[in-house]
């Protein structure tokens, strides 16, 4: 049964709230803004939230449920973190403050950058962009920037592997690139022959994700990086899988030049529900006078005769692509990344991906035999099945995502990386215990049996919610976003 509408409940002549007398000379609304034709629902305080209240027990979250959202590490994260970032000294500041009354949050910014460089093995970071795609766009234009500060203007295109996030030709063509794509070999990597052979001095860098959107290791990023780097092309790394790496790899030690990673993704904030994220972005020390302005910095300043450090805003960086937001940066998110690495430390990280890389590896194994594995090969941090052999029987991946919510389970990724057909990219993340990893390949393992032995039993699901199989091309089409009565 569909959850009924506040409009549906109304009740004519019922109150939720008293509004306090005014306090203020009353005068006449201005009639062209006045509208008589918008009936709002009349109900008391009590209904208000029984219905919101309803409303929130519908909905599948990371705090209820398993979540193994391929490509988006959809961890739990720890309340402590919540908690700090509440914290009055950080909640009750403004970006417009003199820099003098916000020292705490300027170094909590700038400790930060240096835990990110020391990550990532890239030591110049800026934490202004707020989302992944939008750190992403900052690394093409540091690299665009470097290029055209060289006098190297013909450099007009940009390699793209054919498993990349769909982000990544996005970002490319909107500063201004002719996007060529790369394959993939047969073990899911880079195909090197094939980059070395597309590679020229038109090329101006490569986009890559490591590990790649299909689970695995470049197996050859070395020698990728060698082809790239030996044309004076630069190489771009989407971050958005760093948490398959902490503290076992740094990706500027295998050849990357800027990479952005996603805050909300591996360091601790909500991932999920438009936001707030973080982009920051982390490049080599040669590229570090690209970044966006200003930067987080530090000084030592003389007073009463003894040194201090102070930390303040660094805006004298002329050859910076410029701000690329408004302030600098969603703080709350630094606040809980910072908190995240504090109380890991260096072997809770490493702890953080190793776990990660065994619970996806776990996954993988235990359901290899019941869905095809285009890869055959130990993933990293997400395993990536393909539903072709379901599909040859009439059930295809959507049924099986669609059936799996019937069973207690949020749908994995589908469909995506676009080279996998009928894809399912499984990211269990750190977080999950072996019990429910083990519930979660039970529930797999029932629908490979019922796509051979009841085909129409995960066709037709899910039947055990509140709204069932939707036209999704209709609504995307004809969106109905109006309440007509």
């Amino acid at each position: 049964m569909t959850e009924p509408l506040l409009f549906e409940l109304t009740s004519p002549g019922r109150v939720g709230c008293r509004l306090p007398a005014v306090d203020v000379p009353e005068a006449a609304l201005p009639g062209d803004l006045l509208r008589e034709d918008l009936p709002l629902p009349e109900l008391s305080e009590r209904e208000v939230v029984q219905h919101f209240t309803r409303l929130s027990q519908l909905n599948f979250s990371v705090d209820t449920g398993f979540y193994p959202l391929g490509s988006c590490t959809m961890k739990y994260n720890p309340k402590m973190h919540e908690d700090v970032a509440r914290y009055p000294g950080f909640t009750q500041i403004h970006p417009r403050q003199d820099e003098s009354t916000v020292q705490g949050a300027l170094q909590l910014m700038c400790e930060l950058q240096g835990y990110l460089g020391e990550i990532t093995g890239l030591p110049a970071v800026s934490l202004q962009p707020v989302a992944g795609a939008h750190g992403e766009l900052t690394g093409m234009l540091i690299i665009r920037a470097y290029h055209l500060e060289r006098g190297d203007e013909d450099r007009n295109t940009v390699l793209v592997p054919d498993s990349a996030h769909g982000t990544n030709p996005a970002t490319a063509a909107m500063c201004g690139y002719r996007v060529v794509t790369v394959p993939s070999d047969r073990r899911g990597n880079i195909d090197a022959q094939e980059l070395d052979r597309l590679m020229d001095e038109s090329v101006a860098g490569l986009m890559l994700t490591n590990p790649n959107t299909l689970g695995l290791f470049e197996e050859h990023i070395l020698e990728v990086a060698e082809i790239v780097h030996g044309a004076g092309g630069l190489i771009y790394c989407d971050g958005a899988n760093m948490n398959a790496l902490l503290g076992i790899s740094k990706p500027g030690e295998l050849g990357t030049d800027v990479l952005h990673l996603n805050l909300h993704k591996t360091f601790s904030t909500p991932h999920g529900g438009g936001g707030p994220g973080g982009g920051a972005t982390a490049v080599t020390e040669e590229l570090g006078p690209f970044l966006p302005l200003p930067v987080v910095a530090r000084r030592e300043t003389k007073e009463a005769g003894a040194g201090r450090l102070e930390y303040y805003l660094d805006y004298d960086r002329p050859s910076s692509i410029g701000p690329v937001s408004g302030f600098f940066g969603n703080f709350g998110v630094m606040v809980k990344a910072y908190a995240y690495l504090r109380s890991l430390g260096e072997s809770g990280l490493r702890e953080v991906s190793e776990d990660a890389v065994l619970n996806a590896n776990y996954v993988l194994h235990r359901l290899k035999e019941y869905y095809d594995l285009p890869y055959d090969r130990f993933c990293l941090h997400e395993c990536v099945f393909s539903g072709t052999v379901q599909a040859k029987l009439g059930v295809h991946t959507i049924d099986i995502a669609k059936r799996l919510i019937d069973l207690g389970f949020h749908p994995p990724t589908v469909y995506f990386p676009l080279i996998v057909d009928e894809a399912l990219m499984i990211e269990p993340t750190e977080t999950e215990s072996v019990e429910t990893l083990d519930a979660f390949v039970a529930a797999m393992r029932q629908i490979a049996r019922e796509a051979e032995e009841e085909p129409q039993v995960v066709r037709s699901a899910p039947e055990s919610t509140p709204v069932g199989r939707l036209d999704e091309v209709a609504a995307a089409r004809e969106p109905n976003l109006r309440w007509m009565g």
